[in-house]
């Protein structure tokens, strides 16, 4: 018997592994996708904590992931056995974690969000009287603080990527455009440079704005985030000048090393089977693990439904 595989891809892949998925999308998009897929096989060409996420949410399904090296900074840079401390120092509190951590990290917390649900759920759990600890971006959880007045104690670790995004060579690329610019960024990057964003938002938020612009084609609008979502706002609105921002003087240059390590070959071996298999999560670790996603995405559904 033939089995069903689904190919999964994250924006920030490559043009040509977004053409050979199934499904395109952010964070969220792709984890209500991997719940619902009938495959028999999820190849999840993204990194290893999505991976590990469609496996908890698909348990039945085998999830292979094409390359072993596909990690995440904000999950290198958390140690958990120290986040399970941080935690316990802070029982009285919701510890909200962002989808951008291992399995372990998401069976400590109460709430996991996405980049895009992140501002409504952590606004809910506040409405409520609530206490809330916010781990692992530190980035994201200072631009939170700042742009609503919460107080929420943080866990220090950032993505590589978005980190590198700053103010001085933002400014400078600013004022070498002679008409009017636009600034749109992901809440990974720093608060600097969110500061002075026109819009901030997640993956799929930033294509949405591009795709409804209303202003002139001669007006440049500068994208503070991992460099393959370009390629989508391009198809989309093939009419703009749209730049990457610069993380240091002329250089629009900002990849993820780990989503490019999704090429073809890789994809297509995973396609037939080879590659990562998600099959190291036990059952206690995956249950644990569920329950704050599938918290997330009961709202997520409920609120934007």
């Amino acid at each position: 018997m033939t089995k069903r595989v689904v190919t999964l891809a994250h924006y920030y892949t490559q043009p040509e592994i977004q053409q050979m998925a199934d499904k395109v999308g952010d964070s969220l998009e792709l984890s209500l996708y991997a719940r619902e897929a009938e495959a028999d096989i999820i190849v999840f060409a993204g990194v290893r904590f999505m991976a590990e996420t469609a496996k908890i949410l698909n348990p039945q399904a085998e999830v292979i992931l094409p390359d072993a090296g596909s990690t995440c900074s904000l999950v290198t840079q958390t140690d958990v056995a120290a986040l399970k401390a941080w935690r316990e120092e802070h029982a009285d509190y919701v510890h909200v974690s962002y989808i951008n951590s291992s399995a372990e990290h998401k069976a400590l917390s109460d709430w996991i969000v996405t980049s895009r649900n992140v501002d409504d759920i952590i606004a809910h759990l506040y409405e409520q009287g609530k206490k809330v600890i916010f781990s692992p971006d530190r980035n994201m959880g200072a631009y939170l603080n700042y742009q609503y007045g919460y107080d929420m104690p943080l866990w220090s670790a950032v993505c590589e990527v978005h980190d590198k995004f700053n103010e001085a060579a933002l400014n400078e690329a600013l004022s070498a455009v002679t008409g009017k610019a636009h600034l749109i960024a992901h809440p990974e990057s720093p608060l600097p440079v969110l500061k002075r964003a026109d819009y901030v938002g997640s993956t799929s938020g930033m294509l949405n704005w591009v795709k409804q612009f209303k202003g002139s084609p001669e007006e440049v609008i500068f994208v503070a985030t991992e460099d393959g979502i370009l390629y989508n706002m391009s198809q989309a609105r093939p009419d703009l000048d749209l730049r990457q921002a610069p993380i240091y003087a002329g250089c629009q240059c900002n990849s993820c090393p780990y989503m490019k390590m999704n090429t073809i070959e890789a994809v297509k071996r995973a396609q037939q089977g080879g590659g990562t298999h998600i099959d190291y999560l036990s059952t206690e670790q995956m249950d644990a693990a569920r329950v704050p996603i599938e918290r997330m995405l009961e709202f997520s559904q409920r609120y934007y439904a």
